[in-house]
């Protein structure tokens, strides 16, 4: 069943006020694919005092316009993952819902982007809900994860390190014809992809709620120092939404920051 139409005004560019969000995003297409790799996105939701976490994840920090827009989002990608934290914490489901489905069918595409989880060396539960969709599913774990076997329908792939290196995945998926990739998080798995420079656009929900804790934010702290700690990567404002108190951006990163 479809939700009722969620209202936002779209504040810039080209204001507009009380469109549907499906009205709103109706343009919307993800980064170009670059060179050996698929265009890279993140999105992810805070407070606004920075926090991606509310008791452990990210649940009830964003509206039902907010879960609205990811399908959004999602549906016009290639592919759709997330670290091996998400799956522990939540199961991950990484569809899109069935009138989005019905509608990337009408355009000749699956119904359901190709679903990826990305581990180190930990185990990983095989038994949720992620494994038992008819989407595509591409499992990548690290060189000594002890995982030898995955469910019906999920590829297994083994990266030559003890962490998956971003650059490595992409290159595995740009092999299985992914162009364009929309990471869902969670904020280490982030910070592995912006210290690769391999994050292209990032889709920010701030949602309007204090916390004050030590939650972790849409992007950890890079190990052994960020190569952006002394000159920032540098990002282009595309477009700013609003439903109630809650703010959408979108923003464009460069190759070079």
């Amino acid at each position: 069943m479809t939700d009722a139409p969620h209202r936002v005004d779209r504040l810039w560019p080209d204001p507009a006020l009380d469109l549907t969000l499906d009205e709103a995003m109706a343009g919307f297409s993800p980064p170009d694919a670059q060179v050996g790799r698929p265009g890279v996105a993140i999105n992810m939701v805070t407070t606004v005092d920075g926090r991606a976490q509310l008791a452990g994840s990210a649940e009830g920090l964003g509206s039902r316009t907010d879960r609205r827009l990811m399908r959004l989002y999602r549906a016009a990608f290639d592919a759709v993952g997330s670290g091996a934290g998400t799956l522990r914490a939540t199961g991950v489901w990484l569809r899109v819902g069935d009138d989005l489905s019905a509608r990337r069918l009408s355009e000749g595409r699956l119904a359901n982007p190709t679903g990826v989880v990305i581990a180190g060396t930990d185990p990983l539960p095989t038994d949720g809900r992620w494994f038992s969709g008819d989407e595509s599913r591409v499992l990548v774990v690290g060189r000594d994860n002890p995982l030898s076997e995955t469910p019906p329908g999920t590829e297994l792939l083994r990266a030559p390190d003890e962490r998956p290196a971003p650059a490595w995945v992409l290159a595995q998926l740009a092999q299985r014809g992914i162009r364009s990739f929309l990471l869902e998080g969670g904020p280490h798995i982030n910070a592995g992809f912006l210290e690769a420079g391999l994050i292209d656009e990032v889709y920010w929900t701030i949602g309007a709620h204090l916390l004050g804790t030590d939650a972790l934010p849409m992007i950890a702290t890079v190990p052994g120092g960020s190569p952006y700690a002394d000159e920032p990567r540098r990002g282009r404002l595309l477009s700013v939404m609003r439903h109630e108190d809650e703010l959408f951006l979108r923003y464009r990163f460069d190759a070079g920051g």
